[in-house]
């Protein structure tokens, strides 16, 4: 069965000659690892950490890594590619993800939550220099620990509004 989905870029891993495993979160399969064969220098230009990217995707229902095809850009993230600090921000962040959130893992919420801070931080045009803590906060909220809300205040104040419970 083949169908498209939108996805999260975690990580990449070189796979043989001219192929490469994707780590993605996204919300049809949470935390997965896809295949691409035959990646040209233009398909890599899209594998950029935290870009989120939609993909046709050949599931035949057997475990292990699934293929998949005509990779494109969701949404350009331009007010992230643009600034260095953002850009290295995302370098860090999506290192955080992958190393935390264990392939197979399907937390409801967590995909659309992402989605939503990155979305965030390619928007704020200053005062952002903290993202990354905030981040960091709000995913230990969704992975199940988290400090208390009015521990938070100190890192986002009025600027940001506080995570929600999902």
């Amino acid at each position: 069965m083949t169908g498209s989905t939108s996805f999260i870029l975690l990580h990449t891993t070189r796979f043989g000659e001219n192929s490469i495993v994707l780590h993605t979160l996204s919300k049809e399969y949470g935390r997965k690892g896809f295949v691409v064969r035959s990646v040209s220098k233009k398909m890599m230009s899209l594998l950029l950490p935290l870009n989120i990217l939609e993909a046709d995707v050949t599931d035949s229902g057997k475990p292990g890594l699934l293929p998949v095809r005509n990779i494109s850009i969701g949404r350009p993230l331009m007010g992230i590619r643009n600034n260095l600090f953002k850009n290295t921000m995302t370098m860090f962040l999506s290192e955080v993800l992958y190393r935390v959130v264990k392939e197979g893992t399907a937390e409801p919420g967590l995909y659309e939550w992402c989605e939503k801070s990155i979305h965030l931080l390619d928007a704020v045009q200053s005062d952002f220099s903290n993202f990354h803590i905030r981040f960091l906060l709000e995913l230990s909220v969704a992975l199940g620990f988290s400090p208390e809300a009015q521990d938070l205040m100190p890192f986002v104040g009025d600027h940001y509004p506080l995570v929600e419970k999902f």
